[in-house]
């Protein structure tokens, strides 16, 4: 057996008032290199393939010659959530939802696409094409501006039964085929330029394949890749989704998205702004410290306390960019434990919401849940598990979505 090489780099966005949830691009194709800078330094053997997976919904413009004309604006910005609105007067919002697998809302790209061409007038016409950041990488590394089907179908311009970008979308927004790059099929793969390929020997000759969707990755990296078997997880943000085999549904559930593994795999779901993000907002808030699983596991909600999670504000299942997040019925009795596994409990409630919707597709016979918040908190996994009234299985697997990109990658080989 190969040895295992792990290599992390925390790297966080800026978040300001205004709604700013941004990277700056090319520090973030920085650490990119720098991983691989590491991984490549403790491998010795030659490397056949290479998989990835990239955060969805991330938007970055470049100019001509490829330097970014935008940070990288991630799904949390919400700057653009007042184009939203022009887009519902524009368009039926359930005909574009049903092609695209996706709501209006500041979390894709059309509100965002809208605010630049309105708000930064120069950075639009400087901007020669508009990427995922994976697809920013494909360019510095291989010369290509390729993205994957994954990637394309969860911007919100992508028709998910044709496999194609939205023309009519981006026909109102004024965007040209010719600034979108080029969705790759199914297998294909790409080599380094000459210039990676010098400063890295192990992968001069491996074939890489354009990143696949971190939300797909975790589906296939929990083994849950049938309609029967839903992925649940819990980090930072939340998320549920069944991933499987065949066709869009003839109408996708209202309040869910729809995406895409690939050509012959669809991938549908619901995901909460608020999930680990609110546990530790809550804990620093009340100055919570100490053992704080035992403290929640001894304690029931208090009634009448509730907390509504959107304070991050909300995606599925309603799509309101007014939405707030708000704590109900506390009183001089309650502390901030009270409070912590309240707000624990109006999670699971929203996926609960999620659960429903979904149950309308299909089946759903096992639930397989990962995620950092779940794995440090049984009690947590239990209210889920409670609030669901299904049993979890906790996936044990250490980056279940860098196991899925690998195991995308393999799926791909010939």
């Amino acid at each position: 057996m190969l040895p295992r090489t792990l290599v992390k780099i925390v790297h966080s966005p800026t978040m300001a008032s205004d709604g700013s949830v941004e990277f700056d691009a090319v520090e973030l194709l920085s650490r990119v290199e720098d991983v691989i800078n590491k991984v490549t330094a403790k491998t010795k053997f030659a490397i056949d393939a290479v998989a990835m997976c990239a955060f969805w919904h991330g938007l970055v413009g470049v100019d001509g010659k490829g330097k970014p004309t935008t940070p990288v604006l991630t799904w949390a910005d919400t700057r653009s959530r007042e184009y939203t609105t022009l887009l519902k007067e524009r368009f039926n919002e359930r005909v574009v939802h049903n092609r695209t697998g996706a709501h209006f809302h500041s979390s894709f790209w059309p509100a965002k696409l809208l605010w630049l061409r309105n708000e930064q007038p120069d950075v639009w016409k400087r901007t020669a094409r508009w990427l995922s950041f994976s697809d920013l990488v494909a360019e510095r590394l291989f010369g290509e501006c390729v993205t994957s089907i994954s990637m394309a179908s969860a911007t919100g311009v992508f028709d998910q039964r044709k496999c194609d970008w939205d023309m009519e979308l981006l026909r109102y927004l004024k965007v040209k085929r010719s600034q979108l790059p080029r969705v790759a099929t199914d297998g294909e793969t790409y080599r380094l330029s000459r210039k990676y390929a010098r400063r890295w020997p192990t992968l001069a000759n491996s074939a890489w394949f354009p990143a696949v969707g971190d939300g797909a990755a975790d589906n296939l990296g929990s083994d849950c890749s049938t309609k029967n078997k839903a992925a649940l997880m819990v980090g930072t943000s939340a998320a549920m989704r069944v991933a499987f085999v065949g066709k869009v549904p003839r109408r996708i559930p209202e309040g869910l998205w729809c995406y895409r593994i690939d050509s012959t795999r669809v991938i549908v779901g619901g995901a909460l702004s608020d999930g680990g993000n609110l546990y530790a907002l809550i804990k620093k808030r009340f100055g919570l410290k100490g053992d704080l699983e035992n403290e929640l596991s001894r304690r029931e909600t208090p009634d009448g306390l509730v907390v509504i999670p959107f304070f991050h504000g909300e995606r599925s299942t309603g799509y309101d960019e007014n939405a707030r997040g708000a704590i109900i019925g506390l009183i001089a009795e309650h502390d901030g434990i009270d409070v912590l596994r309240a707000a624990m409990e109006g999670v699971a409630f929203r996926l609960a919401d999620i659960y429903e919707r979904l149950s309308s597709l299909t089946d759903i016979t096992e639930i397989v849940a990962s995620g950092g918040a779940l794995h440090q908190s049984p009690t947590w996994t239990q209210i889920i598990a409670d609030t669901l009234g299904h049993s979890l299985t906790l996936n044990d697997t250490d980056e279940s979505s860098l196991c899925g990109a690998a195991v995308y990658g393999q799926q791909m080989m010939p």
